[in-house]
């Protein structure tokens, strides 16, 4: 009986990451990938900009 309850964990256990799986995933279908798209876009064009040259200050010799 303590085999049955041993091999009964995982299987309890694989049931409720199914059920965690598609409550997890119940909105993907009418969100779409807009939001994460433009985010990316942002990103890109950002880091595409040359970066301001920085000069260093002068040094006062001392």
């Amino acid at each position: 009986m303590a085999a049955l309850a041993w091999l009964l964990i995982p299987l309890l256990a694989a049931i409720g990451a199914g059920l965690w799986g598609s409550w997890a995933s119940r909105n993907r279908k009418t969100m779409g990938d807009g939001t994460e798209l433009a985010g990316y876009t942002r990103f890109r064009e950002a880091m595409e900009k040359p970066a301001a040259a920085v000069e260093p200050e002068p040094h006062s010799g001392g």
